[in-house]
């Protein structure tokens, strides 16, 4: 049974929260203790190593990251930035939605989902996801679930900017 967001906190494009799972007649979860959900929408740079301390990492025996990075050639031509424009008041419920289904579908403990919007340059951090897990199967298959259902899920839509033009993208790969 999930409960209201233990905590929240808002700050210019940020949100952050905590999601705990209590089953009947027990305070853990497959293992582990409270899970957490952690979300940021972030228009200036992620910094992937920071959000991965925000993690709960009790009882886990892994740690899966991506970091989705901007390309610096698209289809032959030069990327010289990319635009993310977004639902504002959405994408941070989208995003904590998509954590706490995984901490539901798979064997994990703690989720870190962070996004960029505005301007985002060639090797700059654009998605980054944490995931804790007792066990790294469990933590791959979320990691990679997660990706999927927020390309496919998240309210943003990228405008890429090349050497070439620029043209909005379906999608965010």
């Amino acid at each position: 049974m999930c409960t209201a967001p233990l905590s929240t906190n808002i700050r210019l494009v940020s949100y952050a929260s905590t999601v705990g799972f209590y089953p009947p007649n027990s305070s853990r979860v497959r293992g582990c203790a409270t899970m957490s959900v952690h979300i940021s929408v972030e228009a200036e740079a992620l910094n992937p190593d920071s959000l991965r301390t925000i993690l709960e990492t009790e009882d886990c025996g892994s740690i899966v990251s991506f970091i989705g990075i901007t390309r610096g050639q698209e289809r032959g031509s030069k990327v010289e930035r990319l635009e993310f424009d977004h639902w504002g008041k959405e994408l941070p419920v989208i995003l904590e939605q998509i954590g706490t289904n995984a901490i539901s579908q798979f064997d994990i403990k703690s989720v870190v989902i962070a996004h960029r919007v505005g301007i985002v340059l060639p090797s700059e951090p654009i998605v980054c996801i944490h995931v804790a897990s007792p066990h790294r199967a469990p933590g791959f298959e979320a990691c990679s679930w997660i990706m999927d259902e927020l390309k496919s899920q998240a309210p943003i839509w990228k405008k890429e900017i090349t050497s070439d033009g620029e043209s909005w993208k379906s999608g965010l790969g």
